[in-house]
């Protein structure tokens, strides 16, 4: 994959350089600003790019608005947003325009790599990769109007795991089921949340944008 990696600090900066090579891929270009960011994004167009929210100028969200902007002027480039904290504004913000191929992920998961390439890797495939701790708090504060309030207990894990962008297999090792029981709660699910059943190979992730990173008040 090519990959760009934008973070102000030097050493985790390089740290993710280094940890993305060693792993076979390639990092075409690095940022430290949001307007370096939104430069490389542009010029690169990468397979996939990880980008820290707060940098400089500002260390407010100029990382996360150099995403938005070259998400709509490219859409669905994936991003992979790092973040301190669970900040569910910026998690429903970068998941507003419905597309795949976007993660949102604590920085404290860089250190567990297994974790950190596999996020990469799937939202360079157009899927979702988000940090446990994230699908907690959006699902904490969903509505049951938005369909959530029909699902039942197991198939609402099926859907928080389904969230951070494990396969069905994954999912049911997690949960003890076997992939055809998996099957059968996520096509339940999708009937409930009105996901057509067809052979859409986004249901999965519509299922997770639509319902669960919309705003309250839509």
């Amino acid at each position: 994959m090519r990959i760009v990696v934008a973070e102000d600090l030097y050493l985790l900066r390089d740290g993710m350089v280094r940890l993305i090579e060693a792993c076979g891929h390639q990092v075409v270009a690095t940022a430290a600003t949001g307007p370096e960011t939104l430069d490389a994004l542009r010029t690169w167009r990468p397979d996939v790019s990880v980008i820290d929210v707060r940098m400089p100028p500002n260390q407010s969200d100029e990382g996360l608005r150099a995403a938005l902007a070259a998400r709509g002027e490219m859409p669905g480039l994936p991003v992979l947003i790092l973040s301190q904290h669970v900040e569910q504004l910026y998690a429903r913000e970068l998941l507003a325009d419905g597309s795949g191929g976007v993660g949102y992920l604590l920085k404290e998961s860089v250190f567990d790599a297994e974790q950190f390439i596999g996020a990469l890797e799937r939202v360079a495939a157009g899927g979702t990769a988000m940090d446990p701790a994230v699908i907690a708090k959006l699902l904490s504060n969903s509505s049951p109007t938005r369909g959530l309030g029909r699902l039942t207990e197991r198939e609402y894990s099926v859907l928080g795991l389904m969230a951070e962008g494990l396969s069905n297999r994954a999912i049911g090792r997690r949960l003890f089921l076997s992939e055809s029981a998996v099957s059968k709660y996520t096509t339940s699910m999708f009937g409930k949340l009105g996901i057509a059943d067809n052979d859409d190979s986004n249901r999965r992730v519509r299922a997770v944008l639509t319902y669960l990173n919309k705003p309250e008040n839509s």
